[in-house]
């Protein structure tokens, strides 16, 4: 019995070290929605995106060499040089606003008014084209992401000196540090949205763009920074991802993960972000170990968040956090 109720204390604390990585995809999706209204379906492709431009400034590629080789018969791979990984996650950033304008620039401004499907389907757009020039860009090979930051069972923190009941668990350190980076950002975050000019500026956006315009907030840049600063959890995630997990394509799928997250916690709420991938993140995994290994052959990991999911959207469809929209017709 004690070495059971251990082993359920180490999946309770590695499903939310899981649960806090599912938040930071969330994240990405709850600023977006919340100054725009827009669900963006392609959130989880800026991560690989990102994580894919990181490793490339990195490693010194040269951009699109697979595709200048093809048309000039030369052979450039690399520029000969490699980027300091503080350095690379700047220039990063850089690469992020400036994808944030050009997508305001060429495709929402466009689509401003437009309904809510048609907003969706350009997000579904962008994100096969986000994941068709990343392939371009770098290659679709595995990259492994080093920026310094422990991973591997190497780097794992024996429990076992604390002798609980006589047995021991591991921890991840990358999940660790995922978690006090998840927390610090969702500080940040809070702190920017109530007590800074853009923040209050997004926050009325997010209430009523037209009473927003009214008295001079610029929907454009507002709109820019909300994608930047979705840019930046972006590249947070994929920096965490691609670290733990290698960067490769399948990255993007975790977008799909976030969904759970974001009806738990509500489409509007950062803390709610964080909260629901806790409880997506601690629910699948004590859930696979008590209940889907034993008793259902396993793999309940694959659907367990989709029906928690549903049963929220049954009985609470704005989530823990979400604000409940009432219209008048």
């Amino acid at each position: 019995m004690p070495e059971q109720l251990a082993f359920t204390i180490e999946v309770f604390l590695n499903g939310l070290m899981a649960g806090v990585l599912y938040a930071l995809v969330a994240l990405g999706f709850v600023l977006i929605y919340k100054a725009s209204g827009i669900f963006n379906f392609a959130q989880g492709v800026m991560a690989l995106f990102a994580a894919m431009t990181l490793y490339g400034i990195m490693n010194g590629l040269v951009p699109f060499a697979h595709l200048i080789n093809a048309v000039f018969g030369t052979e450039l791979h690399h520029f000969g040089w490699t980027v300091p990984a503080f350095a690379a996650i700047l220039l990063t950033i850089g690469v992020m606003v400036v994808l944030a304008w050009m997508v305001q620039r060429f495709i929402f401004r466009y689509l401003v008014g437009q309904e809510p499907i048609i907003l969706f389907m350009a997000t579904i757009g962008l994100a096969y084209f986000l994941e068709g020039v990343g392939d371009l860009m770098w290659g679709s090979d595995i990259k492994t992401l080093n920026v310094g930051l422990p991973q591997g069972i190497n780097d794992t923190i024996d429990l076992t000196t604390y002798d609980w009941f006589g047995y021991g668990f591991f921890i991840d350190n990358l999940d660790i540090v995922a978690s006090i980076v998840a927390v610090v950002l969702v500080a940040a975050l809070v702190l920017f949205s109530q007590y800074t000019k853009q923040g209050r500026a997004m926050r009325a956006v997010a209430d009523d763009h037209q009473a927003a315009l009214s008295v001079g907030v610029s929907l454009n840049f507002i709109w820019i920074l909300v994608w930047s600063l979705a840019g930046f959890v972006a590249l947070v995630a994929g920096i965490m991802w691609g670290a733990k997990s290698g960067v490769q394509f399948s990255l993007s799928l975790i977008a799909l993960k976030a969904l759970p997250v974001l009806m738990l916690g509500g489409f509007t709420s950062i803390p709610g972000a964080i909260v629901g991938g806790l409880i997506i993140g601690v629910g699948e995994k004590l859930f696979e170990f008590l209940i889907g290994a034993p008793f259902l052959g396993g793999a309940t990991e694959n659907w367990f968040a989709y029906m928690l999911a549903l049963l929220f959207l049954v009985f609470r469809p704005q989530g823990l956090f979400g604000e409940k929209i009432i219209e008048r017709v």
